[in-house]
């Protein structure tokens, strides 16, 4: 689903923050990536997204060259993927049910079916019952799944989590890594980028580990390991 092949991204300073990447997710991976700040993780993210390009090699989107892809075929990509932040980046003058409905109107969706779809949404995260609130108005657990329902609303294929428990105490972010292993269960691609050790270690899954930019180990039962 994804492929990045001998992938290297100088900036203008000179500085480079991926040097000869190379790795593919399938389709329905559950795939985190580690890595210390600096190591290249925000850079990948967004070579995916096609906010970025590689400097030398290639990035692949279900096959697609993302350096010959137009514009609409990146933002087609881009409709495809949901990302869950630390930050939440929530709106905070609209009530938890708005917050989700607005990126259905966006989109153009009928009010009938923004309706349905973010009551399902809700009631998959457990925030129903508070759609009404506003995001002052949940704790940093309840805004996190808010914003977790907001990448889930889109029907993504892919789901980016970057650094989604890190404001979070250790019930909340066992709960965020739960509904993301129930996402990935029902067949949507994760991939989570983390600094939480017992997390990682937990989980079992595969891990990618990035250090000065370069992968230097990428097991499909990893640890963290750094």
């Amino acid at each position: 689903m994804i492929k990045f092949d001998k992938v290297t991204k100088i900036y203008p300073s000179n500085t480079a923050v991926l040097k000869d990447v190379t790795f593919e997710i399938k389709e329905g991976e559950f795939v985190s990536i580690i890595g210390k700040s600096g190591a290249g993780k925000t850079t990948l993210t967004r070579l995916i997204l096609g906010l970025e390009e590689p400097t030398y090699g290639e990035v692949y989107f279900k096959e697609k060259n993302m350096l010959v892809a137009d514009a609409s075929e990146i933002q087609k990509i881009r409709r495809s993927i949901g990302g869950i932040y630390q930050d939440y980046k929530l709106l905070p003058a609209k009530t938890v049910y708005e917050n989700v409905s607005y990126v259905l109107e966006v989109k153009g969706t009928a009010q009938g079916e923004i309706k349905k779809e973010v009551e399902k949404v809700l009631d998959l995260i457990g925030l129903k019952d508070k759609k009404d609130n506003f995001p002052k108005e949940l704790s940093g657990g309840e805004q996190q799944r808010l914003a977790i329902a907001r990448a889930l609303v889109i029907h993504p294929k892919i789901i980016i989590a970057d650094e989604p428990t890190g404001n979070l105490d250790p019930y909340n972010t066992y709960e965020v890594i739960y509904l993301l292993e129930k996402i990935n269960k029902a067949g949507a691609t994760v991939i989570l980028l983390t600094h939480n050790r017992e997390i990682i270690n937990k989980l079992g899954k595969r891990v990618i580990t990035l250090v000065g930019g370069r992968i230097i180990r990428d097991e499909a039962e990893g640890r963290f390991i750094i």
